[in-house]
């Protein structure tokens, strides 16, 4: 039911939203004549490595210069990008991931390799049981504010309880917290 909800839904979404990703991503060439989209190797579902999609927010380059947060005031991040970060835009792409069944509208936030090292053996294999999201527990209710160790007691909770009802919550918690509070 789920895997039918995530392919109808990012689907439609595509469609609808088609006008703001063209214009996304005219934005982001004309900034800077470079490439729109950016992609990174990700962990889905089993452990199984994927590319995640999101529109580029960062100078070209970006890890050249350096290893920065990517918080505010990051010099990394171009005009454009603090925008589409702001709004969560630059996140559209991963409806995409979506499509295709290597993310989920909702779960945990895909993981890099490295954030391996944050779990143990047992927390690793019940995160990576379901798909990761465009939007989890954490963005749902905390957004960028959330700390390393609470988004993964968050990931890990969303995992033990994952289901339907609980994913349409989790929706309407994150159109509450883009919306709602500015867009932290």
């Amino acid at each position: 039911m789920k895997r039918f909800f995530d392919f109808f839904s990012s689907l439609i979404a595509i469609i609808v939203l088609s006008p703001i990703l063209v214009g996304v991503a005219i934005a982001i060439y004309l900034s800077d004549f470079g490439p729109v989209l950016f992609s990174q190797r990700r962990v889905g579902r089993g452990g199984e490595d994927f590319f995640i999609y999101k529109f580029r927010s960062m100078v070209i380059d970006a890890e050249k210069l350096g290893g920065y947060s990517t918080a505010d005031g990051d010099p990394r991040i171009t005009r454009v990008g603090r925008f589409i970060r702001r709004t969560s835009l630059d996140e559209l792409p991963q409806l995409f991931n979506v499509l295709r069944g290597s993310m989920s509208v909702v779960g945990p936030r895909p993981d890099v390799p490295a954030q391996r090292a944050l779990y143990t053996e047992a927390e690793w294999q019940l995160r990576n049981s379901v798909r990761p999201g465009i939007t989890g527990l954490a963005q749902a209710t905390l957004r960028s504010a959330a700390t390393e160790t609470q988004r993964k007691e968050l990931d890990l909770q969303y995992a033990r309880q994952a289901s339907l009802f609980k994913d349409i919550q989790i929706i309407l918690l994150t159109f509450k917290q883009v919306f709602g509070k500015g867009g932290n």
